[in-house]
């Protein structure tokens, strides 16, 4: 394994505060890999930390659309083709097709890390044209990938059925050691992640007149326009705050002071249904209790360790009424808070990343 250790990933997003390529890389690193992450830069792209791994960014003339995705790989593609590497691990759907024809014509192997149902998600779901497309890649170049893994149980089981393809399971979970003592309770609602559509975050908003304490969200994303048109419109500019997109540090110690974390979403995006998302982990790591959407893999588990208050309607009255009655049994809130810590003990990274040191050896010692 020696003289085969070298690992090349790209993304299509700005470095930094991709939390989940960060362990990823890091972990690889710290056991002995040479790991090179690969991104794209933004006019707000602040510079990138050092890291125990390689970071570059491509600086890319379109910033979304067609062309965007066109430029990105063709682009990719060339790098792809000159990087000293062993191996090659595409992110998501929207750098597969770059990664995997790079990987044929130099005879290394291919990893796939599917972090989601690309065809699935909401952007997507009322556009047939690009849907239909994203599918065609789909279909043409995920058949045959022989290594893979993907964030829950619920993805793999559908990419099993849909593609006939084996993913290993590797959820999104933080380092233990990047917990922060709690040291006080601000009172107020915490979203952190992109602000994108089918997030509920409008209906969030519109719960929170009949609230009275404050909203923070934390991230930036495709409607946070429409969403500050939303609170200006409603006179909740007192209420309602937009951090803009903070780095991991800054986002925990954000999360460590407030009072509840909300984790919505809209049952219409099949990708949505079946996430996992880093937030319900980095929550109940700060032992912040959450109202969560009831679907399968929160409800999971949910059943191991109560941690958050379960919806199945994003409704603003339902949404306000849930967390009114929490604010208004303090015993429930702490008993939630309690079951956090003790969950956050078995919900971490380290009892994740011996599956990712266990894919990359099997694909080094097979190639």
């Amino acid at each position: 394994m020696e003289s085969l250790k070298r690992v090349f990933f790209a993304v299509t997003n700005d470095l930094n505060s991709d939390q989940r390529m960060l362990r990823i890389c890091s972990t690889l690193a710290a056991a002995g890999y040479q790991v090179h992450l690969h991104g794209r830069v933004l006019p707000e792209s602040r510079t990138m930390t050092q890291r125990n791994f390689e970071q570059t960014r491509m600086r890319l003339w379109f910033r979304k659309g067609p062309l965007f995705y066109l430029e990105f790989n063709i682009r990719l593609f060339l790098y792809a083709l000159g990087e000293k590497t062993d191996c090659l691990s595409a992110v998501d759907l929207d750098t597969l097709p770059a990664m995997r024809l790079a990987a044929w014509l130099r005879n290394k192997p291919l990893v796939y890390d599917a972090h989601e149902i690309f065809t699935e998600v909401p952007e997507l779901l009322h556009d047939g044209p690009k849907k239909r497309l994203w599918q065609w890649v789909e279909h043409f170049f995920l058949p045959g990938v022989r290594y893979s893994y993907t964030v829950n149980h619920s993805l793999a089981q559908w990419y099993a059925q849909k593609h006939g393809i084996h993913m290993h399971v590797i959820r999104n979970m933080p380092f233990a050691a990047q917990m922060h003592t709690r040291q006080s309770n601000e009172g107020f609602i915490l979203y952190q992640g992109a602000l994108n559509a089918g997030r509920g975050l409008e209906a969030l908003i519109a719960a929170m007149p009949q609230l009275s304490m404050p909203l923070y969200l934390a991230g930036k994303g495709d409607v946070e326009a429409q969403l500050r048109a939303r609170v200006v419109a409603e006179g909740l500019e007192k209420q309602v705050f937009f951090t803009g997109q903070l780095d991991p540090e800054a986002l925990r110690e954000l999360t460590a002071k407030a009072w509840l974390g909300v984790n919505l979403l809209e049952s219409q995006s099949l990708n949505y249904y079946y996430s996992l998302a880093n937030k319900f982990f980095d929550y109940a790591q700060l032992g912040v209790p959450q109202l969560c959407m009831d679907f399968p893999e929160y409800s999971l588990l949910n059943e191991a360790h109560e941690v958050a208050v379960l919806t199945a309607s994003i409704d603003p009255q339902h949404l306000a009424i849930q967390i009114q009655q929490l604010a208004s049994d303090p015993e429930r809130y702490e008993q939630l808070s309690r079951n956090a810590l003790v969950a956050a003990k078995h919900w971490t990274w380290e009892h994740e990343a011996p599956k990712l040191l266990a894919l990359y050896k099997d694909v080094f010692l097979r190639k």
